[in-house]
């Protein structure tokens, strides 16, 4: 029995976690912490169209940071951060392209 419990936990682990992440978010947004997700979405694809596959909510260095990943029509992956107050792009990597 303790270890049908142990499974159920680490299976409802990260549920919760993004359960977590979601309030979070939710939070920063109603505090006028950080933009909404659609205005990130919007920067990201006007400069590199695609679909974002990957999306994250980070505190970096005190501020607030979307990190995402979004592969272009053409199979390119980028990875991109992206300051979620004011909306500037911070970084952007070329990876791989996927197959």
């Amino acid at each position: 029995m303790k270890h049908l419990a142990l499974i159920l936990s680490l299976i409802a682990a990260p549920a919760l976690a993004d359960r977590d992440d979601h309030d979070r978010a939710r939070r920063a947004l109603e505090a006028g912490e950080i933009l909404p997700l659609s205005d990130i979405l919007a920067t990201a694809t006007e400069l590199h169209p695609g679909r974002v596959i990957e999306i994250d909510l980070e505190r970096d260095d005190g501020r607030w940071v979307y990190e995402l990943e979004l592969v272009t029509p053409e199979g390119r992956l980028y990875e991109m951060e992206i300051d979620a107050a004011s909306g500037e792009v911070l970084e952007v990597e070329h990876e791989e392209d996927v197959d």
